[in-house]
């Protein structure tokens, strides 16, 4: 299992309702994601709109590609783009560049 970790931006005037809308995504997206091999998948959120996600897949560009097949993946994607700083016109899934890990203690 690779353990990925990525960071986006959100804009500070967005941050309450990035937090809402979160508090109540789509039970059709969660299925998605854990169909095509999203598995321990958090964000975290700093005051300063800086978001850190984590998840573990086999395969992050295989679950990505997958995701992104998906119906609900585009209306979701659609609606979270404009939540988002430094897009350049690509959705906030395309911009999910994994970092490098370092290190790891299990």
């Amino acid at each position: 299992m690779r353990r990925v970790c990525f960071l986006l931006k959100v804009r500070p005037e967005r941050l309450e309702e990035y937090r809402e809308r979160h508090a109540a995504v789509w039970p059709d997206m969660l299925d998605a994601l854990r169909r095509t091999g999203w598995r321990n998948y958090s964000l975290f959120l700093r005051p300063d709109g800086l978001l850190v996600g984590y998840l573990e897949t086999e395969d992050f560009e295989a679950a990505r590609a997958a995701m992104a097949r998906t119906e609900v993946n585009a209306r979701w994607q659609a609606e979270m783009a404009p939540f988002f700083e430094e897009l350049d016109g690509r959705r906030p899934d395309e911009e999910m560049l994994s970092l490098e890990e370092v290190f790891h203690l299990d």
